[in-house]
């Protein structure tokens, strides 16, 4: 540009003509407006490059990483898996490793579960021993930092704990089937919440909500289930269970455990075993023996060609139910609703429970 400014004034100098002095003039400003316009074009190109080169710096995971990190939870049995997704729906991804329609006592992980629990940021099991083969792999493949948070030591007192004849209190193993007792699930629901909260502390409100949500259905739940018993005639509300998994469940809703089948090492009852339990269900005259898919028995069949008595392999306690009641809330409905109409009463108490989970 200050070249251009020296040649023109050179030609004014020489110029001997009003015309010819005119004329440069003219070409002068022509040719100042055009550099103005070439040098506003390459200022705002300075500024463009001048705003945006701190963002272009800025690693593309750290601009975007409140939304994509999702903290990796593995759990276990089924209703402890469906219970984490509902209080941390949208912030977390949940693993659970025992497969569905598996003994959850007798469950051994397979070697693409260590690497599973190893990636891990909480690990999340039933505890009371229910999962001592996972959670040994678990204390040894598992990150420094990742907690492994045992529900049921956290939700019962040791002198609360039970034991009864598939857990005797000289194997030293209690019953572990709390959940279906919907007031020990609540509590399960609020320690998984705060451990949430714990480890993902920006999220706070949302696992807050989340779970004042789920604990307001499960409030239902347990609402519905007295309301079941309620309608079964009292000397009706009395169980006997392959498995002997309502152990917590039958002193909270006012009903009876008459007897398990299935013994302590998860095993078929002996000829002995069988007679007594025939003896019991003819004194008690207890309507129906519940089974489940889970544990078939032909011992339990035998028992119930011996009374006389409905034998019924519907009940659940691990298991979920297909879609769209796949949750534990659908899982504790659907036993309601068998248990109720073979005891006597009026399986319509459940209609009214929301079995459908948290949408992230």
């Amino acid at each position: 540009m200050f070249i251009h400014y020296i040649f023109i004034f050179i030609l004014l100098s020489r110029c001997r003509w009003r015309g010819c002095k005119t004329a440069i003039i003219r070409h002068r400003a022509e040719a100042v407006l055009k550099i103005e316009k070439i040098f506003m074009r390459k200022l705002v190109q300075f500024l463009n490059i001048f705003l945006w080169l701190p963002l272009t710096l800025v690693p593309y995971s750290s601009v975007h990483s409140s939304e994509a990190k999702k903290f990796h939870i593995v759990t276990t049995v089924a209703p402890i898996t469906n219970i984490v997704r509902n209080v941390g729906a949208g912030y977390i991804d949940v693993t659970g490793i025992v497969p569905d329609g598996t003994d959850s006592h007798t469950f051994e992980p397979v070697p693409s579960d260590a690497k599973i629990l190893g990636a891990a940021d909480i690990i999340i099991v039933n505890g009371l021993d229910l999962e001592l083969p996972t959670v040994k792999l678990a204390e040894k493949v598992k990150k420094t930092t990742t907690p492994i948070l045992q529900l049921g030591n956290r939700t019962l007192r040791k002198e609360d704990w039970r034991f009864d004849h598939s857990f005797p209190r000289a194997h030293g193993h209690p019953n572990p089937h709390l959940w279906p007792n919907i007031a020990l699930a609540m509590r399960y629901a609020e320690i998984v919440r705060d451990s949430l909260i714990a480890l993902d502390p920006q999220h706070k409100k949302g696992y807050i909500a989340n779970t004042a949500a789920y604990l307001a259905k499960l409030q239902k739940l347990d609402n519905a289930i007295f309301d079941c018993v309620k309608s079964i005639p009292q000397n009706n509300r009395k169980l006997v269970t392959y498995h002997d998994s309502f152990a917590y469940f039958a002193p909270r809703y006012g009903m009876k455990v008459i007897a398990a089948i299935q013994p302590a090492n998860f095993s078929e009852p002996g000829p002995r075993e069988v007679i007594r339990i025939i003896k019991q269900i003819n004194k008690e005259k207890v309507p129906a023996i519940f089974g489940s898919e889970v544990f078939p028995s032909k011992a339990a069949e035998q028992i119930a060609r011996e009374t006389g008595v409905k034998f019924i392999d519907q009940l659940s306690d691990d298991e979920l139910p297909q879609p769209p009641d796949n949750s534990f809330i659908g899982m504790m409905t659907n036993n309601m609703v068998v248990m109720t109409e073979a005891l006597g009463g009026n399986p319509r108490c459940m209609a009214n429970v929301d079995t459908s989970n948290a949408i992230p």
